[in-house]
């Protein structure tokens, strides 16, 4: 590839007005991020529906072993990403680490794969909150609601509260997260306690991890991660970008890998482990919530489903921002309409990309609603694994970005050979194995046989955005070379 094809390191040319706009207000610490890193994977929603669906569906009872592999996966990748985003800091991350380290047209491809994905993880989220809900709703109030018009009104709460001030977002995840992580702990501690087989190893053991289906059961898991790599979207509006983003990513990796593996195992525990493929199978989400009446009580268990609810709603929010992000990554570089660069005066938050990604999640769950498709089989289903899978195959090139950046910057940028150059390569390939099997598996994922249609569609939409990103990339240079002069500049050394 030509060396033309990467962004010079300092400011480049582009559209002033819109780069002008935006004055990060630097607010936030490694805490804050972290909270929305982890807010993005939404712990209680993982314990109710990733856990016991993995169990289900797969059949491979090493589902614990399978975080903790996919977690070390993730920290190696995380060297990489951490120190490229010591070097640029921007809100476009993916979109600005492919552009620097790929070129640019690889980088608009990035960008509109990245816009597909979170697009399609906080959309399809909003099916599983609105049946989570309205069944709740029912259940303990009487109040029979359509799921969309719940959704709706999480809609419209989501977009008042990304346009205003990202502190004030923050605070709100803070408290959200520190609900479910103390319930998802409290289950796990009286399950462990509870074991009716007692505590068995046998679940991070080889037999465990080869039985059922292991490929999908890695990329069942890898969709509890997404959110993980959320840090570097924060960095301009952090207090120190150059230090926070790195130490954000790290320790979300590790909070998540860790909780999560704990929080399988002693589910596992607390069903029987022998047992536990059957107990997921019988009770799908509700698993968690009959282990925690049988060992707890009702009022715990009644409270936990409130709280999969805020979970949900967290996640949502966080997803929301990320996008919102993109859009004002893509907005002031002149990609996108310009006035998608713009931050509120008061603020400083991305506010026009806040309320465009508000009206485009009202427009997807209409055509939905209007087609009377099930929130749960389609929306969330399908939407969910779509971003998911997008969202593995931007880490692949990602890697691979970070690698190609300091071959060619080495000599100036002062980086370990582990840091520049092994790691990223090794979390390359061991990605893209995850993202092979996630295609291969999409029809066990989606839960359709090998002959549907939607095994081949779906995915085709995040390849073919990336496809359509890199001819738009390609247009660029050609009729707006002003534009392409900018893409992916973020703000580097």
């Amino acid at each position: 590839m030509a060396v033309e094809e990467f962004p010079a390191p300092g400011p480049a040319s582009g559209p002033a007005s819109a780069e002008a706009a935006y004055a990060p207000p630097g607010k936030l610490g490694v805490a804050h991020i972290v909270f929305f890193v982890v807010a993005a994977s939404a712990p209680l929603t993982v314990a109710a529906g990733g856990i016991p669906q993995s169990l289900a569906v797969t059949g491979t009872t090493g589902i614990p072993l399978v975080y903790l592999l996919l977690a070390a996966m993730l920290a190696v990748f995380s060297v990489g990403y951490a120190a490229m985003s010591r070097r640029i800091t921007g809100a476009g991350a993916f979109y600005a680490y492919v552009s620097h380290g790929l070129g640019r047209i690889p980088g608009v491809g990035a960008a509109f794969i990245a816009l597909v994905s979170y697009n399609a993880m906080q959309i399809g989220i909003y099916g599983l909150f609105g049946f989570t809900t309205a069944d709740f709703l029912d259940a303990k109030l009487g109040w029979d609601l359509p799921w969309w018009l719940i959704v709706f009104i999480g809609i419209g709460v989501v977009g008042v509260l990304g346009y205003l001030r990202i502190d004030l977002n923050a605070k709100v995840l803070a408290v959200l997260l520190v609900i479910e992580a103390l319930t998802v702990i409290v289950f796990d501690f009286s399950a462990f306690t509870s074991a009716p087989d007692g505590i068995s190893f046998d679940p991070f053991g080889w037999d465990a991890l080869t039985a059922g289906s292991t490929g999908a059961a890695f990329c069942f898991v890898m969709a509890s991660f997404m959110g993980f790599e959320s840090a570097a979207l924060y960095g301009e509006e952090c207090k120190d970008p150059k230090r926070t983003v790195a130490r954000s990513t790290y320790i979300a990796v590790a909070v998540i890998g860790v909780l999560y593996a704990a929080t399988a195992w002693a589910m596992m525990s607390g069903a029987g482990t022998g047992k536990a493929v059957g107990a997921a199978q019988e009770n799908g989400p509700n698993l968690i919530f009959v282990l925690s009446e049988d060992q707890i009580g009702s009022g715990f268990s009644d409270t936990a489903q409130l709280f999969l609810i805020t979970s949900l709603f967290a996640a949502l929010l966080s997803f929301h921002n990320a996008v919102a992000r993109y859009f004002l990554a893509l907005g002031r570089e002149g990609v996108l309409p310009t006035h998608l660069g713009r931050s509120h005066h008061r603020h400083g938050s991305p506010h026009i990309g806040s309320v465009t990604q508000t009206v485009l999640a009202a427009a997807v769950v209409s055509v939905f609603v209007l087609l009377d498709k099930d929130p749960m089989a389609t929306l969330f289903n399908w939407l969910t694994n779509l971003g998911a899978l997008g969202v593995i195959l931007l880490l692949v090139l990602t890697s691979l970005a970070v690698a190609r950046y300091f071959a060619r910057n080495g000599r100036r940028e002062g980086e370990h050979l582990w840091n520049r150059l092994v790691a990223p390569l090794i979390a390359a390939v061991a990605l893209a194995v995850v993202f092979i099997l996630a295609l291969d598996n999409f029809g066990v994922l989606l839960g359709v046989d090998s002959g549907s249609a939607l095994r081949w569609a779906l995915p085709s939409l995040v390849i073919g955005a990336g496809v359509v990103g890199a001819a738009y990339g390609w247009w660029l240079r050609s009729t707006r070379p002003a534009v392409y002069a900018g893409v992916g500049r973020g703000r580097p050394e």
